[in-house]
């Protein structure tokens, strides 16, 4: 490793070691400011003589600004950052837009010393990696987690409506079905359902509490709950029995998912085999011919031929998964 290279290293490291304590020092700050204000919130509460259930408006949410400086340059520079923001909160975790930004530079970092440092890629090839890299997996990883976010809500959803049907039967009003559900329901349409509550009970109207909900959701059944509620407010008739057909509809729907996802399991395992292939036929190069297979990593052809057929290989899966997935 020559003198380019330990350079590298040595800023790679710094940069993540400085990134680690940023992330710790506002985990930390972030702790400090929730114990704060739970304190706060008791001695005003005993001062008061208020009880557990009053509402209070030191209760809203706020998001978290652990990176100030990149929230300001990310503003300045994303036209839209409020879709990002969607997105982050689909996942369920108080991650800001500051902090996807310093896992991306980080993650771009430490790819670069891989490619750069270890593989022994060129500049041309190692820099656009290291920035797709960066680009890419944080975008993957916040998209797997709203996926099992909303999967997750999708399979209880209907217990909830079931829940609000029995209630509605009983004589309770919407809104008091509605904190029920937020208060017996698992997470996350327990959180969603008390999150709606709460932005009732602190001035917002039912309609703008639902949809701001749906918005942040983006959640199929979660809209057609919505505009049934929206349906009945403006035309009347039984609540109950049109959320008991909805919930039957739901049902219909997961298992026809289900059905799908098993008829299409040959296709999706061929896809597997498939794109598995060129990596594992190049670990048996590496095994048998090392510097045979090492070609392809220091020669600039070499380099082109790898970024073409990843490019292909990349393209073939995305079809392959697309002819396999849609929506019943």
């Amino acid at each position: 490793m020559n003198l380019a290279d330990l350079i590298l290293f040595a800023g790679v490291m710094l940069a993540f070691g400085a990134g680690a304590l940023a992330l710790a020092s506002a985990m930390g700050a972030r702790r400090k400011q929730v114990r704060a204000r739970a304190r706060a919130l008791t001695r005003r509460l005993h001062a008061r003589g208020a009880s557990d259930d009053a509402p209070s408006a030191d209760l809203r949410k706020v998001e978290p600004n652990q990176f100030p400086l990149i929230e300001a340059v990310v503003a300045r520079l994303l036209p839209r950052p409020e879709i990002l923001r969607e997105r982050l909160s689909r996942t369920g975790k108080e991650i800001s837009v500051g902090a996807y930004v310093a896992v991306c530079i980080v993650v771009a970092m430490v790819m670069l010393l891989m490619l750069k440092g270890i593989v022994g890629l060129s500049w041309l090839v190692a820099l656009p990696g290291a920035v797709a890299a960066g680009v890419v997996m944080p975008y993957w990883a916040t998209g797997v987690l709203a996926g099992r976010r909303q999967q997750a809500f999708v399979n209880i959803f209907p217990d909830a409506i079931d829940l609000m049907v029995r209630g509605l039967r009983s004589g309770l009003p919407v809104s008091e079905c509605i904190s029920t559900i937020g208060t017996e329901m698992a997470n996350p349409v327990g959180s969603e359902f008390r999150a709606i509550n709460d932005m009732v009970r602190l001035g917002q109207s039912m309609d703008d509490a639902l949809w701001s909900a749906a918005k942040r959701l983006d959640i199929a059944d979660f809209n057609f709950f919505v505009i049934t509620l929206n349906v009945q407010r403006e035309t009347g008739g039984n609540l109950a029995e049109t959320l008991a057909n909805l919930s039957d509809i739901l049902r219909q729907r997961k298992q026809m998912k289900h059905k799908v996802k098993a008829l299409s399991s040959e296709a999706r395992a061929s896809a597997y085999i498939l794109g598995s292939l060129p990596f594992l036929m190049l670990g048996i190069l590496m095994v048998l011919n090392t510097d045979y297979a090492m070609e392809l990593f220091t020669d600039p052809r070499g380099h082109t031929a790898v970024a073409v057929g990843i490019g292909m290989l990349l393209t073939g899966i995305a079809v392959m998964f697309k002819m396999v997935r849609f929506e019943p």
